[in-house]
């Protein structure tokens, strides 16, 4: 399931246009418009910085500024571990204290708090404190220790966002010189070691030995083999039997053999020497760096209503998992398909690709042969339309049949499908339209201009009956309204929640300038989400969008939804 959904995230999230884009205004040193390309925006106010945290602070600062790489930032952020790896709200990175140990923060986070809102991503200089944690549970958890409301220190990871430190990631892998773990020198997959090579081989052998164990199910072995202390007395818990800490441990994405390292950097950086991540609701893992340099982990009983793990850090999870990078190569992804700077860390022997680096370019419309009436015959798109060969005459009586309470078939079928998101389609087809929502779902604006660029009908619909129209929250509507209205997207298509793309964008706290331009494109509010949830509510909600009124928008639906 983990590999899964991050090697869709790593080829949807952050696509080769934005890093091309990105990296270009990097190369001219204009760090500002690097964020604007990877949808990073920065919300400093520098002359209010400089003047309460001096010159010298702001100096700094901009120096990491500098040197950040968005697209990189973007990349690595923290993602769901299952379906779509689209990024996980309520995250918070902290990325560098360029004031020393008691100044503020330079801090990532995703603008929308929401799991299908923006994906944009928001730089801002902010104090911390554990005491302001309070976890939740995300609402697309699924038992993957994912908790909304995390901080991140990420200030010991700067391999993942600064350029000054790309150099490193290989090592903070689990590598060496040479190669990455698991892999050889060109990025494809080796075979794990079938003894211990010792305490003194390589570090990637070593790796691949040690978080081999735990993948294993060896848990004990894994730690043991680690020089990493495991108590594994059964845990009493308010609810429930006993947790065996073995057993948890066993289902738990952990790399044993970075953990000690990863502690001691944490320490170095004035982090102190016991963190703790997320079990379930019921209790945590703490892993404990002694004074003279022992790690180890016990499972204790807590509750995530606790608001700040007794003032305790949390281990951010880029120093407890595997890494992904590796994971999904080893699941099958080319290195040639990952972010230009992942592939030169973990692939530092493969020779010039083929094509450009990056993750892969949006599916285009294609010629698909459908089977209809005893025949192949060959439907394709053109001038923004799926085309079937049929006469109009043929195309009537076809109309007439469905309007009689006949089933389509053949062509007809497939096009029909393909505007409503009911019924079969052809693979192909299939194919081409989940590449194209997937890409909307992840804010990839480039993937769906250039489907509309090579004519594709703007009328698609994905499974759940939505048109391109319902997803423009996360899109640059500014650039693709015009284009789907102009090619006949429906603005009052209802999906299978019988949601318009006005109720949608309202309901999801959408940016009220797209709100505003559907209801000049001639959005109604009445009727909307059915019969039963129109009237004045939900045209009070919209208002409420327009004028950043959140209780207003709520409160507005609720009334809607009851009437």
């Amino acid at each position: 399931m983990r590999a899964a959904g991050l090697r869709k995230g790593r080829r949807l999230g952050v696509p080769r246009a934005m890093i091309e884009r990105a990296a270009e205004r990097r190369a001219a040193g204009d760090w500002l418009g690097a964020c604007a390309a990877a949808d990073v925006a920065v919300g400093l106010d520098l002359r209010a910085l400089r003047r309460t945290h001096g010159a010298e602070f702001t100096g700094r600062l901009l120096d990491d500024l500098a040197h950040l790489v968005p697209d990189l930032l973007r990349w690595h952020f923290p993602r769901l571990w299952h379906g779509d790896g689209r990024l996980l709200p309520g995250q918070r990175l902290l990325l560098s204290r360029p004031g020393g140990p008691e100044g503020p923060w330079l801090t990532a986070r995703q603008a929308d708090p929401h799991v299908y809102g923006h994906r944009r991503l928001v730089l801002s200089v902010a104090e911390h404190s554990w005491a302001d944690l309070l976890l939740e549970r995300s609402e697309s958890a699924m038992r993957v220790n994912h908790w909304e409301n995390v901080p991140h220190l990420w200030d010991t990871s700067r391999y993942l966002w600064d350029s000054r430190h790309l150099d490193e990631s290989r090592e903070r892998w689990g590598g060496g010189p040479g190669r990455a773990p698991f892999l050889h020198p060109d990025g494809t997959p080796r075979e794990l070691p079938a003894v211990d090579p010792g305490p003194d081989a390589d570090p990637a052998s070593r790796t691949e030995w040690i978080d081999g164990l735990h993948r294993a199910g060896l848990v004990a072995d894994a730690f043991h083999a680690a020089g990493i202390g495991l108590d594994t007395a059964p845990v009493e818990r308010e609810w429930g039997a006993p947790v065996d800490p073995v057993e948890a441990l066993s289902y738990t994405p952990l790399a044993v053999s970075r953990l000690a390292r990863e502690v001691e950097l944490l320490a170095a950086a004035g982090h102190g020497g016991t963190f703790w991540f997320p079990y379930d609701a019921d209790g945590r893992f703490v892993v404990e760096r002694a004074p003279g340099g022992s790690v180890s982990l016990r499972l204790e009983a807590w509750t995530y209503w606790e608001k700040d793990g007794n003032g305790t850090p949390v281990l951010p999870e880029v120093c407890r998992v595997p890494s992904i990078d590796v994971d999904v190569v080893r699941d099958g992804l080319s290195p040639d398909e990952l972010h230009p700077l992942v592939r030169a860390a973990l692939a530092p022997g493969r020779g010039p690709a083929d094509g450009p680096v990056g993750p892969p370019p949006a599916a285009v419309p294609a010629p698909v042969r459908v089977r209809c009436g005893g025949q192949w015959h060959t439907v394709s798109h053109a001038e923004g339309r799926l085309t079937v060969p049929h006469t109009a005459q043929e195309q009537e009586r076809e109309a007439a049949l469905r309007a009689l309470g006949g089933a389509g078939a053949g062509c007809h079928a497939a096009r029909e499908a393909w505007t409503t998101g009911r019924g079969r389609t052809p693979r192909a087809l299939s194919r081409l339209r989940d590449d194209l929502f997937d890409r909307a779902e992840h804010g990839d604006t480039d993937g769906v201009l250039a489907y509309l660029d090579a004519g594709g009908d703007p009328r698609v619909r994905d499974r759940g009956g939505r048109n391109l129209l319902h997803h423009l929250h996360l899109l640059d509507h500014a650039a693709l309204l015009p284009r789907l209205l102009a090619g006949g997207a429906d603005l009052e298509a209802r999906d299978g929640e019988e949601q318009t793309p006005l109720f949608r964008v309202t309901r999801l706290d959408g940016p009220a300038d797209l709100a505003r331009a559907l209801l000049e494109a001639g959005a109604a509010t009445e009727g909307i989400g059915g019969e039963s949830r129109h009237g004045e509510s939900f045209e009070d909600a919209v208002e409420a969008r327009l004028t950043g009124d959140p209780d207003g928008v709520w409160s507005g639906l609720v009334g809607g939804f009851s009437a």
